[in-house]
């Protein structure tokens, strides 16, 4: 799995606002998977899979895209503070903050030593400033050390909220419920997230270019190896969410809503994933990009 795959939504919420710039060269077209979902009394809604940080711009802004928002009442999204990070911060600091920590060097395997090093240098910290940082904590604070100001520019989330405009937005979880998950994690897992932030690989250009595709069948291998081949990571991240959010649109629809969902696109992945389980649920579900 990608290194930063398993803390994208919390990460996501922590991301500092940065203007758009403007893209030079034209960004290269993508067609992230788009579902339509219909039940029998006239209901009616749209799945769309998100991803949280780019490495660069893309045209993302298909005509099926426009439709299916432009035909929603509201838009449902992970957490709708992503555009107000000061708001998120408080919440954060009271849930990754307590006393009693070892050194940040001893909560990684010996041979990611160095690469603590360097991410510390390059986000100009030392291991004493985590002192009072749980685990999880550290992790989405050097993950977000570890992502270039342009992949936060190019992510989708807050771009699809913009687009919302004056549409009711509606959240599957908050900052304060999605951060709590983080925290409930038994501190191996925490360590595992840590560790994964400082592996090296091409996994998240990787990710992206799937997410690009619209190609679910990656999508769903990379939701299925290294931290979410962690029994406890894939409970607490996918499967329990998933059925959580799954019910909460059903639930929306069947009161007479049109959502447009959009979440990140692991969580449309798989038998387990929403477009699965609402299919499960009664509905139909059709691929339309």
């Amino acid at each position: 799995m990608t290194r930063r795959f398993a803390v994208a939504a919390a990460l996501a919420a922590l991301l500092a606002l940065a203007a758009c710039k403007p893209a030079s060269p034209p960004p290269a077209p993508a067609r992230p998977a788009l579902w339509e979902v219909s039940g029998p009394d006239g209901q009616k809604g749209w799945l769309f899979g998100t991803i949280h940080a780019l490495d660069k711009p893309r045209a993302w802004r298909t005509p099926a895209f426009g439709a299916a928002l432009a035909a929603s009442d509201r838009v449902v999204v992970e957490v709708a503070d992503v555009a107000h990070p000061e708001r998120i911060a408080p919440v954060f600091t009271a849930l990754a903050t307590s006393p009693g920590h070892p050194p940040l060097d001893q909560r990684v395997p010996p041979a990611l030593r160095p690469a603590l090093a360097d991410t510390l240098t390059r986000a100009g910290a030392t291991g004493t400033d985590f002192s009072r940082v749980e685990t999880w904590g550290a992790a989405l604070m050097l993950a977000r050390a570890a992502t270039p100001n342009d992949a936060v520019d190019a992510g989708i989330d807050r771009a699809v909220l913009a687009a919302a405009g004056t549409k009711t937005v509606t959240e599957l979880e908050g900052a304060e419920r999605q951060l709590a998950i983080f925290d409930s994690l038994p501190e191996d897992a925490q360590r595992a997230l840590l560790a994964a932030t400082l592996e090296g690989g091409d996994d998240d250009a990787r990710l992206a270019e799937a997410w690009a595709r619209g190609d679910m069948d990656a999508i769903a291998r990379e939701t299925t190896t290294g931290l979410m081949a962690n029994p406890a990571l894939r409970d607490a991240l996918l499967t329990r969410r998933n059925a959580a959010w799954s019910g909460a649109i059903a639930a929306l629809m069947r009161a007479g809503r049109h959502p447009f969902v959009a979440v990140g696109g692991a969580h449309m992945a798989g038998p387990g994933g929403l477009p699965a389980r609402l299919a499960a649920a009664g509905f139909t579900v059709r691929r339309v990009q």
